[in-house]
């Protein structure tokens, strides 16, 4: 079964930082949380042991538990983000949180392919950049990007681009906001009008019987 999503469109957000390096699956969603299968109510088991106490409260000095935060749909990661076991509760508590992009060095395939087959955008940039963005986070906390994910390209203030690579077929799938069998399922009257026209060199309604012949599925036995 596929899960519909919103389309991915072109947006302008403020940047998280979260220099953290090496941060793995199991901090951005601990295991206790992968009984759930409504993906859209992680937000609250995003880096859960990162942003609450024992007792639930939540820590101040945590960056999404800072009001400033709420909203903001990019994260600034250190390198190595989404290391660890293969769960796709990451990406979908990532995007329940609200977040859409993710910038770093470098990210653990698993995690990578998770998240672009959920519609969450993993973005690799070169270390001198990444240090670069954090600076300027640094100077501006207010810091804006716009992604644009069909010109492959974050839009800096200043006029100032960071283009980014993408398979082009995923591409897709994030733009239209589906994933494989989404695709295939909205070419099936292409496919029905295909198969029509050429019929089956094989007989699937045949069944192979003890002595080698064919026979009518459903056919007794002879």
């Amino acid at each position: 079964m596929t899960t519909p999503r919103d389309p991915f469109e072109i947006f302008t957000s403020p940047v998280i930082p979260f220099p953290s390096e090496n941060v793995d699956t199991d901090q951005i969603v601990p295991a206790r949380f992968l009984k759930v299968t409504d993906r859209w109510g992680l937000s609250e088991a995003l880096f859960c042991d990162l942003r609450f106490n024992d007792d639930g409260s939540p820590k101040p000095d945590f960056v999404l538990n800072r009001r400033e935060m709420q909203g903001r749909k990019v994260l600034l990661a250190g390198d190595n983000f989404g290391a660890g076991s293969s769960r796709e509760h990451a990406p979908w508590a990532l995007l329940a949180w609200g977040i859409r992009a993710i910038i770093s060095t470098s990210f653990a395939d698993i995690f990578r392919t998770n998240s672009l087959k959920n519609g969450l955008l993993p973005i690799v940039v070169e270390p001198e950049r990444h240090r670069q963005l954090f600076e300027r986070l640094a100077e501006n906390p207010a810091y804006e990007v716009t992604v644009d994910l069909e010109a492959q390209r974050i839009h800096l203030p200043g006029d100032e681009d960071l283009p980014f690579d993408i398979d082009p077929f995923v591409k897709l799938m994030i733009l239209k906001g589906t994933d494989e069998l989404g695709y295939l399922l909205s070419k099936l009257t292409d496919i029905e009008r295909w198969e029509a026209a050429h019929p089956a060199r094989v007989d699937t309604t045949l069944r192979a019987t003890p002595d080698g012949a064919e026979a009518e599925a459903g056919a007794a036995p002879a």
